[in-house]
């Protein structure tokens, strides 16, 4: 819509513009300033020149009215264009709001260690992820979706020793001396006594068999992290691991010594990382000769920047913030260009309950499960409300919000919009696609004013993908159903003399309401 609407603006003022939607729609569906940038050049009164200029769309084709407000141009879209728009969205929902971007993009988020289940934290840079992989396919661009495994290293490590002292413990009944570093929680325990059944108890009889359990174990909280995942409809179209990319060390460490990239201090390696805006220099590798988690970094970023994509996307905890400077510096080191290197960060959550903050879960530890915040309020009140704020910014929800069936229940809210559309067909006695050859003219100004808004969804999508603002998407769905709500109250459908055209005026909000809950991650409810 805004894209025909511009090229018919364009066709009669040459001069660059700004096209605006102003809050009150009666005073039109798109507004410009135009006439305030021309006063300059012109010398004439911006209200002069915004006259004269409305003069020009006298027979526009899409423009009911051209007027001048105090400077500003405002337009009113005509019925014809309004109804030729929402009957091709209609017919062709599959198509409606895609983009035809070119481009490839790898995206990596959560990239959790698999040492214990994801927490609510992981759940929010999931969460975000995920619709900005959706956001991204159906805009046109060629995007894959990468979780990248920290399989290597001292963490690992750590969970197979957890695991082998909780045998001891738990299996053995043997007192064991428990160390200052290690992962605790119920499922720490449930993974010594699975070990047990696979294994044998004999197997926290010795020390040496720890590396077996680290396998072991890292592979069982994989496994567990994809059902998690999957829990909030959330899949991948790769996993890296770490650990198979260090056969591309020796290989990574020559080119950084071919660019200068890397001395010799106090028995260290370092990366000269200040040279390209970090605030210090970073060791790569230990006086011991083992490579730094740094150095996991680098090689992987190199493998991603050698793979071709045009663009490349982090989501990373707010905590990784003083990271980005690093990483970027060994990618231009690398000889890549880091600008196609863009890192978003993902806030903490607080999760209340009743006011009160949420209860630690006993099996993590001392964390929120994101899989037992799901089981409280489902996966699609999840998505929603990790998605209704910047992802950058501190977020804070009461999960007994979702108990509420009201308008302080947002996705409540939508979907009873969307399944209310439903019942007014079935009590109708009609499908959606009996009217979509329904000819919407004389429109009065609240169906007209509700169809601009449920035209707006591609428009939205668009914004919020390149904002990375996708809280955009959530805010307009919210408000396009609270309109509705608003317009059902106020008009009689069934059985009014224009029956067919208010049901075609619905069948097009239920569609925006479903394809912008699809592209959150969510399935629009046909009943409640």
């Amino acid at each position: 819509m805004k894209k025909r609407v511009v090229e018919a603006i364009s066709k009669e003022i040459a001069e660059d513009f700004v096209l605006e939607k102003p809050k009150d729609l009666s005073l039109g569906h798109y507004a410009t300033p135009v006439a305030f940038s021309l006063a300059k050049v012109l010398k004439k009164s911006p209200m002069i020149i915004a006259q004269e200029l409305c003069e020009k769309f006298d027979d526009c084709e899409i423009f009911e009215s051209v007027s001048a407000v105090k400077g500003f141009i405002n337009f009113t879209l005509k019925d014809a264009f309004i109804d030729a728009l929402v009957t091709d969205a209609l017919e062709h929902e599959s198509n409606f709001g895609r983009g035809e971007y070119e481009g490839k993009i790898l995206l990596e988020y959560v990239s959790a260690n698999p040492t214990g289940p994801l927490h609510i934290g992981h759940a929010r840079g999931a969460v975000y992820g995920d619709a900005l992989y959706r956001f991204a396919k159906h805009l046109g661009y060629d995007i894959e979706s990468e979780y990248y495994v920290n399989d290597a290293g001292n963490q690992i490590a750590l969970l197979g020793l957890s695991i082998y002292l909780a045998g001891r413990e738990h299996i053995l009944a043997e007192p064991v001396e428990l160390p200052e570093e290690y992962y605790r929680g119920e499922y720490i325990v449930d993974l010594a006594r699975e070990a047990s059944q696979v294994f044998g108890s004999e197997i926290f009889k010795d020390e040496a068999n720890i590396p077996k359990l680290s396998e072991w174990g890292k592979d069982q909280m994989l496994e567990l992290i994809r059902s998690n995942l999957k829990e909030a409809h959330i899949e991948f179209d790769h996993y890296v691991s770490e650990k198979s990319l260090y056969d591309k060390w020796d290989e990574t460490l020559q080119k950084l010594k071919d660019h200068d990239a890397v001395y010799e201090k106090d028995g260290k390696l370092w990366l000269a990382s200040s040279k390209y805006g970090d605030e210090k220099d970073r060791v790569v590798v230990r006086e011991d000769g083992r490579p730094t988690y740094l150095a996991g970094d680098i090689i992987y970023h190199g493998d991603k920047f050698a793979r071709g994509y045009d663009h490349y996307i982090n989501i990373w905890g707010a905590d990784h913030h003083g990271y980005i400077a690093r990483v970027k510096a060994a990618i231009r080191f690398l000889g890549y260009d880091d600008e196609k290197l863009e890192v978003l960060l993902a806030q903490m959550v607080s999760l209340l309950k009743g006011g009160e903050p949420y209860k630690m879960s006993k099996r993590a530890g001392n964390f929120i499960l994101m899989s037992e915040v799901v089981d409280e309020i489902g996966s699609d009140a999840l998505r929603f409300v990790f998605l209704s704020k910047k992802s950058d910014t501190h977020l804070e929800f009461d999960i007994d919000m979702f108990e509420q069936e009201d308008s302080s229940n947002p996705i409540f809210y939508i979907q009873y919009a969307h399944a209310r559309i439903n019942q007014i067909f079935e009590k109708a006695g009609k499908e959606p696609r009996d009217v979509f050859g329904v000819k919407l003219d004389s429109l009065d100004s609240d169906s007209k004013n509700l169809l601009y808004s449920a035209l707006l969804l591609p428009e939205i999508l668009d914004d919020a993908f390149h904002s990375r603002g996708l809280q955009k998407m959530p805010e307009y769905l919210k408000n396009l159903a609270a309109l509705y709500h608003q317009f059902y109250n106020k008009h009689k459908i069934v059985g009014s003399e224009d029956e067919d055209k208010l049901l075609k005026v619905s069948a097009m909000v239920a569609m925006s309401l479903r394809v912008g809950l699809s592209l959150i991650g969510i399935e629009a409810k046909r009943k409640m």
